[in-house]
């Protein structure tokens, strides 16, 4: 008598554990508990957002509270003025580098349930502007970006976010990529979306992605609906959202995917702005879309989604001192913690 073999549990597969009401993701061996729970800061998550263009480089940081809604408020300055790919733990928040055409490989941090400037954490493997993160509770990335030659950059490099130190090399993207959506993570996964591919607004419809506790090159996991780059990504641990960004014009589109499969995205709603550049954050439950540019005028417009909906996006408040590109975003909950 035969018996026909179990088919292997994809790592990073998500299930809903009815024994112990939990949310649980496959780590390869095991199930883990995906953990939900964030730091209770004025009323909820936290979300920040670490430098801007205004169109130069500023060094501001704000911050919301991200279950309720309003404005921004004044947390601190960056160590260097300017656009920075964010990433963060509950406890760190992290940006990195520049907006081109300054090009730098810095990286300084902030502890996200207080305010204050940023200290300086260390330094990339390469000096870019125009990359971007993803993250989970331990570990830290920055994904492509525009530098001097090669200009377009295909790099990820990663750090351990609890201590403080340069960079290492993590792998390479499947191509070359400047301003792929990021922060679209799981605890396992982390996953970037289109991109420019030259330099030129060659604008990708990959979506690509890599296992976060190892290191490696990325994989394709599926096509965005539109070509489209400078887009704002933001995530739950079972769903990411792709939102705005460039294509032939400034776009207002959100697209959806499924975090632990493999697929195209679908449509989910538009913002309330056709911009690119956008900030984003999250606190699993609701994602917030911040500031932005299209040709000739930079809005300070906040706008929300309840990720787990489709659906357009609604006001949520402003940018408190200055319409911006924003480029970046982390939070205290987001789907990688």
């Amino acid at each position: 008598m035969s018996l026909t073999p179990k088919t292997p549990i994809p790592e990073g597969a998500i299930r809903y554990n009815t024994d112990s009401n939990k949310m649980e993701v496959w780590i390869g061996d095991k199930w883990m508990i995906v953990a939900t729970s964030s730091p209770n800061l004025d009323g909820g998550a936290r979300g920040v957002f670490m430098g801007m263009s205004t169109p130069g480089g500023d060094s501001q940081i704000s911050y919301i509270t991200i279950p309720t809604q309003g404005n921004t408020l004044d947390f601190g300055s960056r160590t260097i003025s300017g656009i920075g790919a964010n990433i963060s733990s509950r406890a760190r928040g992290l940006s990195a580098g520049d907006t081109a055409p300054t090009f730098v490989n810095t990286i300084d941090f902030i502890t996200m349930a207080s305010t204050g400037n940023a200290t300086d954490f260390g330094d990339r493997t390469i000096v870019t502007g125009r990359m971007r993160g993803c993250s989970n509770q331990t570990r830290g990335m920055w994904a492509g970006g525009f530098g001097p030659s090669p200009t377009v950059r295909n790099q990820i490099d990663f750090v351990t976010i609890a201590a403080t130190g340069n960079a290492i090399d993590f792998g390479d993207l499947t191509g070359n990529n400047e301003a792929p959506s990021g922060n679209i993570n799981s605890p396992t996964r982390a996953i970037w979306g289109g991109g420019d591919t030259a330099g030129d607004g060659s604008y990708s419809n990959v979506i690509q992605f890599v296992t976060i506790a190892t290191t490696g090159n990325a994989q394709d996991f599926g096509d965005l609906i539109v070509n489209r780059g400078i887009m704002a990504g933001l995530s739950s641990a079972t769903r990411g959202l792709l939102g705005a960004g460039h294509a032939a014009s400034a776009s207002n589109i959100i697209e959806a995917i499924n975090i632990s499969t493999l697929g195209d995205s679908v449509n989910f709603g538009d913002c309330t702005v056709a911009r690119y550049g956008r900030g984003s954050t999250t606190d699993c439950v609701r994602g917030v879309f911040a500031g932005g540019r299209a040709p000739g005028s930079n809005t300070n417009t906040l706008d929300y989604v309840n990720i787990s909906t489709e659906g357009d996006a609604v006001d949520f408040g402003d940018l408190h001192n200055v319409s911006a590109r924003m480029e970046g975003g982390c939070s205290t909950s987001h789907g990688g913690l």
